[in-house]
């Protein structure tokens, strides 16, 4: 069983993604014994910038034209990065919640990664999975709640978030999204909430 663990948050031992999926990590590993972490932290990755030359590396790669030795190299890194999606049977992630959406890394591998014939197809009218993973893992979390008020505006939760991670996870071929949730992590009661999310953690790896 390969897992690939994706790691979005630049805090390290201070995350509480982070703590929230080592525990349930841990527990499956107990588990399932015959398990690869492909641990991808996409903050020491050293991801090449999805700029001119990522996008002109991108249409020389499918239309099969010469690249110059930048854009080759660029190209041979998104092609990295998808094989570590590619030899995935889970998929496993915790994701903090930054001004409502992803943080900005994890969307710049996506953008990355997630190219055609790689991680989806396309056939000039329907657009199909390329992998075939029966399941992923997302803790989401963030400091507060719908319950923080807002006088101006009307909060839109996590339906930013989560949706557009749980599209994407089903876009390039996750049949199945387990999803927890983490609120209240920077106030007076996240290590009781951290605590929590880690022992429903434990209880979903059991059934993952």
């Amino acid at each position: 069983m390969n897992i690939l663990n994706i790691v979005t948050s630049p805090r390290k031992e201070k995350s509480a993604s982070t703590a929230v999926v080592n525990a349930f990590l841990s527990e499956y590993k107990e588990r399932v014994r015959d398990v690869t972490i492909d641990r991808l932290d996409i903050w020491q990755e050293q991801l090449p910038e999805f700029d001119a030359e990522a996008i002109d590396a991108k249409y020389k790669g499918v239309s099969g034209e010469s690249m110059t030795p930048v854009e080759a190299a660029t190209w041979e890194k998104i092609r990295e990065l998808a094989s570590r999606f590619q030899r995935a049977d889970r998929i496993v992630l915790g994701v903090p919640m930054w001004n409502f959406s992803v943080p900005y890394k994890l969307k710049q591998l996506i953008d990355l990664s997630c190219q055609r014939n790689m991680l989806f197809t396309f056939d000039g009218e329907f657009y199909g999975p390329s992998l075939s993973i029966d399941k992923a893992f997302v803790a989401y979390v963030r400091g507060q709640s719908d319950a923080a008020g807002f006088k101006t505006v009307s909060q839109p939760g996590f339906e930013y978030l989560s949706g557009y991670v749980e599209f994407w996870l089903r876009f390039i071929g996750v049949r199945s999204v387990v999803n927890l949730t983490v609120e209240h992590s920077w106030d007076g009661r996240a290590v009781d909430m951290i605590d929590a999310g880690k022992r429903q953690a434990v209880e979903l790896a059991r059934q993952f």
